[in-house]
């Protein structure tokens, strides 16, 4: 079946062809890791997630990489501010490096969370310095750098395109602070490789241009390349990429080597909070660990998320999420009673064809650029059907080898004695209104393996996944 994608390089949605058939090759931007990822950043993780997920199922064989972006990346997304990673330390009191570990670990406690597969490769920038600084060799000897006093600088009237990834208006780029930063760049939007004329930055190299550190962009292209070669099938990130760092990245492909590095482009929209972005600066982040600390299934999140195509977005509302919960339990649910009816029957040839209908509707669901809402709601028509059980559990979990909600791991929860027992205190204690008792109780239960949610309808008991 042919798959179909929206290309942000061409703003069309296009027939996905590999490069190598049955062999996808896939790169996603990664976090700048000075700071938790919240929600709006794992939106997209997870819509990548499916997108490696839909390819595997399709007996690909799919290589995804990803950056952890540990030097570089400036309080603005241009060549402007602080290094972002010297401001955490700065903030924590702690080093680079130890800024750096703190929320990696944070990050992928937030993909395991939401059952978004490890990537392949996650790689650190520091750890590829040595790759940066020979693909900015590259870049120099065909003739795309300059020096100025900040460090060598990409030039961007070398790449007659460079407007046309992102459609720029220049004379806007040009009102823009960098014209502040650096008078002798040619133009204000050229950007920086190398960054020389910080002394005082904590993590330097050698390089041929004298000690310094990376700019943002090139570590991107340069581990892309290095790990799925100088052309690869997709590279991904959030729209607000598109402006600065991939229109950075697709000049810095011509410049080393004449063409782009990736053929489709796929970009994200974000998840909001009430219409507006999620971020630290507006005071609305929200992280997964924040979920659970509520009592939240970051599954439900993932499932909430299932329901909005990558290129749409969604707005996130704690009704929202608390309806999300409701309809994956009821999805558990169905899946404990079909797992029980455990007796197989012959299937009539009336049967296997639609059982064929539900599949092939699903796949050709995803085929239509990563339909993902539509193919959940395959799911759930199936699961209304009169096939035998025992085929719409196994379609399930077939299914689910995309969605990735673990329904295989459905299972009746059963709540031991003691516990019981202290959620009955525990709601006398509420009614008293003796609030610090009951929350005394909720964290001894938790000892249990437990959490306790207050809900309109009363207390409401989850094991802890």
């Amino acid at each position: 079946m042919d798959i179909f994608l929206t290309n942000s390089l061409t703003r069309k949605k296009e027939k996905f062809i590999p490069l190598k058939e049955g062999s996808v090759g896939i790169y996603s931007c990664g976090p700048t890791v000075y700071w938790n990822q919240h929600i709006g950043h794992m939106y997209a993780y997870v819509q990548w997630d499916v997108l490696v997920r839909y390819l595997r199922y399709l007996g690909n064989n799919v290589k995804w990489v990803m950056n952890l972006t540990d030097v570089g990346h400036m309080t603005s997304d241009e060549d402007a501010g602080e290094d972002k990673m010297e401001k955490g330390a700065k903030r924590e009191g702690l080093t680079v490096w130890q800024i750096a570990d703190k929320y990696i670990e944070q990050f992928t406690d937030s993909l395991e969370s939401l059952n978004i597969q490890k990537p392949d490769v996650l790689c650190r920038a520091t750890d590829n310095i040595a790759e940066q600084i020979d693909l900015i060799k590259k870049i120099e000897a065909n003739g795309f750098t300059y020096k100025t006093k900040t460090g060598l600088v990409f030039d961007t009237s070398k790449f007659p395109d460079y407007v046309k990834f992102a459609n720029l208006n220049l004379e806007e780029q040009n009102a823009g602070a960098r014209t502040e930063v650096d008078l002798e760049k040619k133009n204000p939007w050229d950007f920086l490789l190398w960054v020389t004329n910080q002394p005082s930055h904590i993590m330097q190299w050698d390089s041929p241009w004298g000690r310094g550190f990376p700019g943002w962009h090139i570590e991107c292209t340069a581990m892309s390349t290095k790990y799925l070669g100088e052309t690869f099938d997709i590279h991904t990130g959030g729209k607000e990429h598109i402006p600065v760092h991939h229109t950075n990245e697709v000049a810095q492909g011509f410049g080393a080597f004449g063409r782009q590095t990736a053929n489709v482009w796929l970009h994200n929209n974000w998840l909001t909070l009430k219409g507006e972005k999620i971020s630290k600066s507006l005071g609305n982040m929200i992280t997964v660990q924040d979920l659970v600390a509520k009592g939240k299934d970051p599954l439900a999140l993932r499932y909430f998320i299932l329901n909005s195509n990558y290129r749409q977005g969604a707005n996130f509302t704690w009704e929202a999420l608390g309806a999300a919960e409701a309809s994956l339990k009821n999805l558990r649910d169905q899946l404990i009673t079909l797992k029980a009816q455990t007796q197989r029957t012959t299937l009539s040839q009336e049967k296997g064809a639609e059982i064929d209908e539900y599949r092939n509707a699903f796949i050709k669901a995803l085929a239509g650029d990563l339909n993902v809402t539509k193919a959940l709601a395959t799911l759930w028509e199936m699961l209304k059907s009169n096939i035998p059980s025992t085929d719409k559990y196994d379609l399930a979990l077939s299914f689910d080898e995309v969605l990735g909600l673990n329904l295989g791991e459905s299972k009746k929860i059963i709540i031991p004695k003691e516990v019981e027992e202290m959620l009955v205190e525990r709601e006398v204690l509420r009614k008293k209104g003796d609030f610090a008792a009951s929350d005394v109780i909720r964290n001894k239960i938790v000892g249990f393996g437990f959490l306790v949610e207050d809900t309109p309808q009363g207390q409401k008991v989850k094991p802890i996944r």
